[in-house]
């Protein structure tokens, strides 16, 4: 019966599809984050949704939707370079059949990345992509948020929609994208149209943002607290009383520590010293082998090259006998260990040149919306419009969200999840739509003027 609901829901999107082809943008943006394919039991897990979902959005796009507005970016051509470089070196792969599994998702995200923000040529657009990522994640979101509550986490033991580690539904890669769509959250209750921002959408994102706040104590994932961490350092550029921000924040920290699992607790020290967690000690020791693989193959050795790494380490623990702590050494030896970071996974399967294009697109996106940000501030000074537009706020929400990805990369391979890619096409999209309409206002304030130049001179004559 679930399996029926799950296609019926599917093809419904795509009937709708047939009478506005932008749906089918949004239904691949469903597909890609929540995996309903994997979500069933029955036929529904022999059907191909993500392809037919990838072939419909461009064939829509293609064939029926209008092309008027749409520009290519510098970051979507980097995008394209990106794809053809880990085209060759998964060609050229240490572990070819490995690479080539890793592949048929990777050339997808990349490719619809690229494509995305073709779709996006208006406000309404623009909106409707952010409210489906918000919605499809909120889906998962929601659903280990309850099972939080009524003691169901732990650390690699939250049960979700998924029971494998697929995409999304990883804890720490879950955890840093719960974290990353907050700010969108709060952008839709401030600048919402197809919902509009009422008492009930205030009260629905506030028990999303609670239930995402409750994913990193559910998932047990170190990497959600850090990620909360820089979340709370990156709203302070855009509220309005800092200090009082700041006393709330600390007095909510302060009130739910009581009610945090001692698990949790106890898993968020080791934070501090890698050393007594075997889990943190590999992540070194994978990362000295990565930065020594690399200076032997520059290149990269394409995806899964972890699987060649080897080593030996010590790890340190502090037990307590007949009331005296005793530290004890164990050696320990791992192999095939994956990066458990971005940069690393990137340096190591794509070399420097991909970690150098990979950085590259993110850094631009980071100035990018850094400028639009600067602009609507400039407007402020003019009219005091400037950060109460939908466009200041939604690229201050787009940075917060890649900012914060960019910090939970740091302990998390995560240089390919889809999710990070539809950030960068919506930015891309919203960019792009800022260069073209600032374009047509300055061409309208340059012939108002020239207008009433004219008319001057006219009267001056008269």
């Amino acid at each position: 019966m679930f399996d029926l609901f799950l296609v019926a829901f599917f093809f419904i999107a795509l009937l709708l599809g047939l009478k506005r082809p932008f749906f089918w943008v949004l239904l691949y943006m469903y597909v890609d984050s929540v995996a309903p394919q994997k979500m069933g039991w029955g036929m529904i897990t022999t059907l191909q949704l993500s392809l037919i979902a990838f072939l419909a959005a461009f064939t829509g796009w293609l064939l029926f939707d209008s092309k008027k507005g749409s520009r290519f970016t510098f970051r979507q051509g980097l995008i394209l370079a990106l794809l053809a470089y880990a085209g060759w070196t998964t060609m050229n792969a240490d572990f070819p059949v490995e690479a080539a599994v890793k592949w048929e998702w990777v050339w997808k995200a990349l490719v619809f990345a690229a494509f995305l923000p073709l779709t996006l040529r208006t406000k309404l657009r623009i909106e409707a992509a952010v409210l489906t990522i918000v919605l499809s994640i909120g889906l998962i979101i929601i659903n280990g948020g309850i099972k939080t509550v009524f003691g169901g986490g732990g650390y690699g033991t939250l049960s979700l929609l998924v029971k494998e580690d697929y995409g999304l539904y990883e804890g720490s890669i879950l955890s840093t994208a719960t974290v990353a769509i907050i700010p969108l959250v709060l952008w839709l209750t401030r600048h919402g149209t197809i919902f509009k921002p009422d008492w009930r959408v205030k009260a629905f994102a506030a028990a999303l943002i609670f239930a995402c706040l409750l994913i990193p104590v559910g998932t047990a994932a170190r990497t959600g607290l850090v990620c909360l961490g820089v979340l709370a350092v990156l709203l302070l550029r855009s509220v309005k009383h800092r200090f009082l921000y700041m006393g709330l924040a600390g007095l909510l920290a302060v009130a739910a520590f009581p009610f945090l699992p001692q698990s949790y607790t106890e898993r968020m020290t080791t934070i501090a010293s890698h050393e007594g967690d075997e889990s943190a000690s590999t992540r070194v020791r994978v990362w000295t082998w990565t930065m020594d693989y690399a200076e032997r193959n520059p290149m990269g050795g394409g995806f899964s090259a972890f699987l060649g790494n080897s080593f030996t380490y010590n790890t340190r623990t502090v037990e307590e006998v007949g009331g005296q702590k005793v530290v004890k050494y164990e050696e320990v030896t791992d192999e095939a260990r994956a990066y458990h970071s971005s940069y690393f996974e990137m340096l190591g399967e794509q070399g420097y040149p991909g970690l150098f294009m990979w950085l590259l697109l993110q850094g631009l996106g980071v100035w990018q919306m850094e400028r639009i940000r600067w602009r609507y501030n400039r407007k402020a000074v003019a009219d005091g419009s400037g950060e109460k537009s939908w466009q200041w706020g939604l690229a201050t929400a787009l940075q917060q969200g890649q900012i914060i990805y960019l910090v939970g990369s740091l302990f998390v391979g995560i240089a390919f999840q889809p999710f990070l890619f539809m950030l960068v096409g919506i930015q891309c999209g919203l960019w792009s739509y800022e260069k073209r309409t600032h374009k047509t206002v300055k061409k309208a304030r340059i012939a108002k003027k020239r207008q009433a130049s004219v008319a001057t001179g006219e009267a001056a004559t008269a």
